[in-house]
């Protein structure tokens, strides 16, 4: 199926040199919108826009610096309209994982984590909310939450709090915006197969694979579609929301032995 109202839309991507990030540009770019990409790794991102440039001509930007920081966030949202005129679609993609003991949990991480996955997604919508509202013509924004913000897991309490978090601003945004005809849905990914993930846990994708219900680990595509599916025309009555997109880990799934 061909979704509707993708073509000639402008996204703005964070984390996106590889991974998740990455895959939704792609599909994004494949569908016909303009992105821009960004990555705190300058040399990621760069190579990742050279393969997506390679395929995509003149559809693709990359915009580098750490999504968390809020000047970095404006001076991201100046570079999309400068060079391509509008923005519709947001999706703040950049997150950082940080596993710890809550009873030795330092500060510093903690205030990193709020940092990166909650204050990138929360000052992005507000800007891009903004120029939404200004454009007049409407827009679409997908938080990215996880199955840790719906059921505990070991060693995360800190990143699960801020992944449950953007279900709430989904929800919020949602109520706020939503008269401007703006949307604002959050997905939650499951076990998914990226470079991170593979770095994280030995043999991640057969530990995983085995676990969920569907017998198989996610891929980055598989969140990339549904986040194509929410930003399309055909799921303009989709508002407020949280998708989980896990082969049903989050229904009864089990956990790795070593977390028992």
């Amino acid at each position: 199926m061909q979704y509707s109202g993708i073509k000639g839309k402008v996204a703005i991507i964070t984390g996106a040199a590889e991974g998740i990030g990455y895959s939704i540009a792609d599909v994004l770019l494949q569908a016909g919108a303009k992105v821009v990409i960004n990555d705190i790794d300058e040399t990621k991102v760069h190579k990742a826009l050279t393969q997506l440039s390679a395929k995509y001509p003149e559809k693709c930007l990359a915009y580098h610096g750490d999504a968390g920081e809020v000047g970095t966030i404006n001076a991201m949202v100046d570079f999309t309209l400068e060079h391509f005129g509008k923005l519709h679609f947001v999706v703040p993609n950049a997150g950082i994982t940080l596993f710890g003991d809550f009873l030795e949990f330092t500060p510093e991480s903690f205030w990193k984590v709020i940092q990166v996955n909650l204050q990138g997604a929360f000052f992005l919508a507000q800007r891009a909310a903004k120029e939404m509202i200004a454009q007049g013509t409407g827009g679409r924004m997908i938080m990215m939450s996880s199955q840790v913000g719906i059921r505990a897991y070991h060693r995360l309490s800190a990143y699960g709090m801020t992944k449950a978090a953007l279900r709430m601003f989904a929800q919020n945004l949602a109520y706020e915006l939503g008269r401007y005809d703006i949307t604002v849905n959050a997905i939650a990914p499951g076990a998914t197969l990226t470079e991170r993930t593979e770095m994280e846990q030995p043999d991640y994708e057969g530990i995983w694979g085995k676990l969920n219900p569907n017998g198989r680990v996610g891929r980055p595509e598989d969140i990339a579609k549904t986040c194509l599916f929410l930003l399309s025309d055909e799921a303009a009555h989709i508002n407020g929301q949280t998708i989980p997109v896990d082969g049903g880990w989050t229904t009864a799934g089990k956990y790795p032995e070593d977390l028992c």
